[in-house]
């Protein structure tokens, strides 16, 4: 059965948010709160987002464990991108870290907690006191389930608001007028395979990352840059996405992900020779350096021929020294996850780890309010009634590398910003605007493509051919050659999508149209992250590049990093797969800009 614009239910919202993970949550809360009507659309149950997957803790200086202060925080994550990162963002979050926390723990989280029932903050790599002298406890943590913890506070305080959940909906396309406003999207009910067009005054894209175009990650399935297809489709430029964290430790093998909060509690990572490496690299912050630097020096180890295992190929962390009590008491998933994954008692021995893809620093850019905003060439343009929260987004507060626990704060500061600057942007703007009636033209096409196809590619295979191309040409170490070759295997993989076949063509729970319509999302992500990543002739932050390495005392770019060429944000456009560039914004909102130097720890 084909799908026709006959067959379109239209239904109307003050807001539609595409995903119901924290920011999404915390953004729809600010609107349900203030009585708006709110479709918060998501792929699974809200709870299973994968914010649920991040363990570690959020960070705000809250001085809980020692002195500490917003302006040390927001020196460290400057730091942490590599100068990439706009100081006015920093600052704004960094400020508001501490309120947000605390609001949050009013909503219910169940922080841990000091004896005298302040909240319990750890450690966490790149974060420091007094400008990089010492590390610095910041992250307030529950146990090593803080994404949990989070989503199910924020998914009890959203029901108790009537937020209206749309469970296991997939969006497909934003609807844009002739003035280039966002009107609507585009969904799919996944059940019933039925289309819907949601009008809407205010769209707001929360959809997480795109960590599927790699083929070992962190990631859930779920994370296939939903958000970022969108916006590539509708003409929106995504920005910096050739900056990937690697985490340091991803279970070898598997790919799940042991929280830096390991590290925070005191583990250690070991070469063969048993050596605690990172007191080379990193001989103030150990193996609390940020996790660019951290993944960098495993991976050097390991191509030393100091790797750990019968091929060489991984490291260990040792955990046992911490004792038994205190793995169970801040570690406890960590724990299950040893024995589940790696066969492996972490109380009594060391478990083996590889950088892991874990988060895209780069995405869909926004201002401090979550507004969408394109750069003209000397200013950004706000998209109207268009915004994104989140790791899909990048108000661009992780630069080149984000310091672990901010993408928490980040979610919680922005998906609160954005809900507010909703709420006013609603409240003036009267009657809902025409929907152009090809508005779901897009969207139609792409469904009937795979309806009408008989013999073809299958999704599965193609999205495996961008994962294995990815991680290849894309990996922690990149040289200018293989990120060349990967551009051209990108662009091959991009012409084989549209002969995508779809065998099974039933609507019920048809989960291979589902993975079809991501591999449309994967391969914009993908083709986002190559071209910009060639394109970029330096070292910064989580690009590191071997053609463009120099020692720290280079002259001009010191550790390959060149601030006279490259200190600028990267701009890819889908339609024409070609690049821009806009500067980095240097002045913060209140305080003096911190300049750049060399990143040591």
């Amino acid at each position: 059965m084909s799908y026709t614009k006959a067959n379109i239910t239209k239904r109307k919202f003050d807001v539609v948010i595409v995903g119901a993970g924290g920011s999404g949550m915390r953004a729809s809360l600010e609107l349900s709160r203030a009585g708006l009507n709110v479709a918060c659309l998501s792929k699974v149950f809200p709870t299973r987002s994968h914010t649920v997957a991040a363990q570690g803790g959020v960070s705000a200086s809250l001085g809980n464990m020692s002195e500490d202060n917003w302006h040390y925080h927001f020196y460290d994550t400057i730091k942490g991108s590599d100068w990439l990162g706009d100081q006015d963002a920093i600052e704004f979050m960094c400020r508001e870290a501490p309120n947000v926390v605390i609001e949050l723990e009013h909503f219910g989280m169940p922080f841990d907690r000091n004896p005298d029932g302040s909240i319990y903050q750890r450690p966490f790599g790149g974060h420091t006191a007094n400008y990089g002298e010492k590390p610095v406890q910041r992250a307030c943590a529950a146990a090593d389930r803080t994404g949990h913890a989070m989503l199910h506070t924020l998914y009890q305080q959203n029901v108790k608001s009537k937020t209206n959940f749309f469970v296991e909906w997939m969006a497909l396309d934003l609807i844009r007028n002739t003035r280039g406003d966002v009107v609507g999207v585009t969904a799919i009910e996944l059940e019933t395979g039925d289309l819907y067009e949601l009008h809407a005054k205010a769209v707001l894209l929360a959809t997480g990352g795109a960590g599927r175009i790699f083929a070992a990650s962190t990631n859930a399935f779920i994370n296939t840059g939903d958000g970022l297809g969108m916006a590539a489709r509708a003409g929106i430029p995504l920005q910096d996405m050739e900056f990937w964290q690697f985490h340091p430790t991803g279970v070898a093998g598997a790919g799940v992900l042991l929280t830096e909060g390991c590290r925070g509690e005191g583990a250690i990572l070991l070469n063969s020779n048993g050596e605690r490496f990172m007191e080379r690299y990193a001989p103030t912050l150990k193996d609390l350096a940020p996790r660019d630097f951290v993944s960098r020096s495993m991976d050097q180890e390991i191509k030393e021929g100091r790797g750990c295992g019968p091929n060489k190929d991984y490291i260990l962390m040792k955990l046992d020294h911490l004792g038994a009590d205190t793995i169970r008491k801040r570690l406890p998933s960590v724990e299950e996850i040893g024995h589940n994954f790696a066969n492996v008692d972490i109380t009594k021995e060391p478990i083996p780890v590889v950088p892991t893809i874990h988060y895209q620093m780069g995405g869909i850019p926004t201002n401090i309010n979550g507004q969408v905003v394109v750069w003209d060439g000397e200013k950004n343009n706000v998209v109207n009634g268009l915004y994104a929260v989140g790791e899909c987004s990048c108000v661009s507060v992780h630069g080149a590398n984000r310091l672990g626990t901010n993408s928490l704060l980040d979610l919680l500061v922005f998906g609160k910003s954005a809900g507010k600057h909703i709420v006013q942007f609603v409240s003036g703007y009267g009657d809902f605007q025409t929907v152009p009636a090809d508005g779901a033209d897009r969207t139609l096409a792409r469904l009937n493509q795979l309806d009408g196809s008989k013999d073809g590619i299958y999704a599965q295979d193609l999205a495996n051919d961008i994962r294995q191309a990815m991680q290849q040409h894309a990996g922690v170490f990149r040289t200018q050659k293989t990120m060349d070759e990967g551009v051209e295997k990108i662009n091959a993989i991009r012409e084989r999508v549209a002969s995508i076949a779809l065998k099974d063509k039933s609507k019920v729970w048809n989960t291979a149209r589902m993975e079809a319509l991501e591999v449309d999302n994967l391969i914009e992500a993908a083709q986002a992250t190559m071209t910009s990543a060639a394109a970029r002739h330096e070292c910064r932050g989580a690009h590191t590049v071997y053609d463009y390495e120099h020692p720290a005392d280079h002259p001009e770019c010191p550790l390959g990093r060149n601030d006279k060429e490259w200190m600028k944000h990267t701009l890819w456009d889908s339609e024409t797969n070609s690049l821009r560039y806009k500067p980095v914004n240097l002045k913060p909102l209140t305080v003096d800009s911190i300049p750049p130097k060399v990143r040591t720890f």
